[in-house]
């Protein structure tokens, strides 16, 4: 699902700001490397209903595994993600979880995201029995992972800003989840 023609063309600045943001340094693109894979069992969906917002549901994380090159462990039960959908079927994330390394350091993971999912599979991505079963080339699910230790070991997660991209699996869903450099 291509979402833009050129994601890292520079926009031109205006409005009152133009002067200082042609000054600013672009980023030219960004490097990222591979922090995990996480998997997140879910608890069936609760719904809130339809709010101010849109309509809320909320999605308990019932457990689950991460693993990666500097860190592996599990996905504690009890998080989970306050989910807001609008009216057009975007989902907008809101997920908090707590991980546990396998060395029994606690790390608080939260990010947010979007899940946007196309009229032609919106339906079946509804159906948690066959969601997993919609190739992830057909929707387009992006999140924003931060993270909080005390744990000295892992301090360098609190200064990390991730992306992670996701897809459906059987009874939960996977990110991938990369560091920005």
């Amino acid at each position: 699902m291509n979402r833009s023609p050129d994601p890292v063309a520079p926009v031109p600045a205006t409005g009152p700001h133009a002067e200082s943001a042609e000054r600013a340094p672009y980023a030219d693109g960004f490097r990222t490397v591979h922090l995990f894979d996480l998997v997140v069992d879910l608890d069936p969906p609760l719904s809130v209903g339809r709010g101010l917002y849109g309509r809320r549901v909320v999605f308990g994380a019932a457990g689950g595994t991460f693993r990666g090159p500097r860190l592996h462990g599990e996905v504690l039960p009890g998080g989970g993600d306050w989910a807001l959908f609008g009216p057009d079927g975007t989902m907008t994330l809101d997920v908090r979880l707590t991980l546990r390394t396998h060395d029994a350091a606690l790390l608080h993971m939260s990010y947010g995201g979007r899940l946007v999912m196309p009229p032609a599979v919106r339906d079946t991505l509804g159906d948690p029995a066959g969601r997993h079963r919609v190739d992830p080339a057909d929707y387009y699910f992006r999140t924003n992972p931060l993270f909080e230790t005390g744990a000295e070991r892992y301090a360098w997660l609190n200064g990390t800003v991730g992306v992670g991209s996701g897809h459906f699996v059987e009874g939960g869903v996977a990110y991938r989840v990369s560091e920005v450099l």
